[in-house]
């Protein structure tokens, strides 16, 4: 389940925003997480909203005048409702001074309360930014997944089929690697997968007979990349001759892989002796990248094909 404590986001984010911690110093394990916030319905971050309320609720010149300026009675009502709320933080922003209520109801609920010099608005920007990536859902793939032409491509198989090799391969022709054998990835957009390698596996490439590879030391800060958004599965398969003779040659319809309810287009090349994988890889990226403009080369071909045959004179028996 991705999430992220109070605690996480304020040293990741103390030195950028220049947070300080005001109040609510014993909440420092509260957690934001990404089922709680999908189930709630609630915003994730935003200014200071009683009637739907956010997760985290950010407060500018403007919250703070509101606040100091309510009559008890309303204030009150109005942190009433802030404590029925699934409050996780909040955040003063603008060199604003905390309000004093604000103060004694983050320390009453055990609610961190935050502070930054930084406008309100460039507080949402940058941990909207954060939080929508860090607590993207998320999941484990077996592959090796690399930035082929700019595009990233995922390579799958069975074990011992030869993904590393031609990982390997691709990047001795000027490609970069992203993760090998296990690949994080997160739904960072509705349509979008980005993935990333685990910190332990990152830099390093796991060939047999050769052992762990580092490869940003063998080829040098070009040869890696830390993340790529995944756009193409190229699925290498261990076929007989038998086999290999029964796929299709020309597939009139794309393939697709759902993960996490996104659809990935997904090329299936059978591995045999003699075959130049690299450059099938290569080929397969530069065809994708046609499609995305429009161009299909097997319709293209079946469709010309249609043409010749339309324009063949007719047989007549006599």
């Amino acid at each position: 389940m991705s999430q992220i404590s109070i605690s996480d986001l304020f040293e990741n984010k103390q030195e950028k925003l220049e947070l300080t911690w005001v109040a609510g110093l014993t909440a420092k394990n509260k957690l934001l997480s990404h089922d709680r916030i999908v189930q709630s319905n609630q915003g994730l971050i935003g200014h200071l909203n009683f009637i739907h309320p956010n997760w985290i609720q950010v407060l500018s010149r403007n919250e703070v005048d509101y606040i100091n300026n309510l009559d008890t009675q309303s204030l009150n009502k109005k942190l009433d409702a802030l404590k029925q709320s699934n409050l996780a933080c909040i955040i003063i922003a603008g060199n604003e001074n905390a309000p004093g209520p604000m103060r004694q109801l983050a320390n009453a609920t055990h609610t961190p309360l935050l502070s930054s010099p930084f406008p309100s608005i460039e507080v949402i920007w940058l941990l909207r930014s954060y939080l929508g990536r860090v607590l993207a859902p998320s999941c484990c793939l077996h592959g090796v997944l690399l930035d082929v032409l700019g595009m990233g491509v995922m390579i799958t198989g069975e074990s011992g089929v030869g993904k590393s090799e031609l990982a390997l391969e691709l990047i001795s022709r000027g490609h970069g690697l992203v993760a090998d054998d296990v690949v994080e990835l997160r739904r960072i957009a509705p349509e979008t997968l980005e993935g990333r390698c685990p910190p332990i596996l990152r830099d390093y490439l796991e060939v047999r007979g050769l052992g762990m590879l580092n490869i940003r030391t063998i080829f040098g800060e070009t040869a890696v990349r830390r993340h790529k958004n995944m756009k193409l599965i190229v699925h290498l398969q261990n076929t007989t001759s038998t086999e290999a003779y029964q796929l299709e040659r020309l597939p009139i319809s794309n393939l697709n892989e759902t993960i996490m309810s996104v659809d990935i287009p997904k090329v299936i090349i059978p591995v045999a002796a003699g075959r130049n994988l690299a450059v099938l890889v290569e080929a397969a990226v530069r065809n994708y990248v046609l499609q995305l403009r429009g161009i299909d080369g097997t319709k293209d071909f079946i469709e010309r094909h249609e043409q010749e045959m339309a324009n063949l004179p007719e047989n007549h028996d006599e």
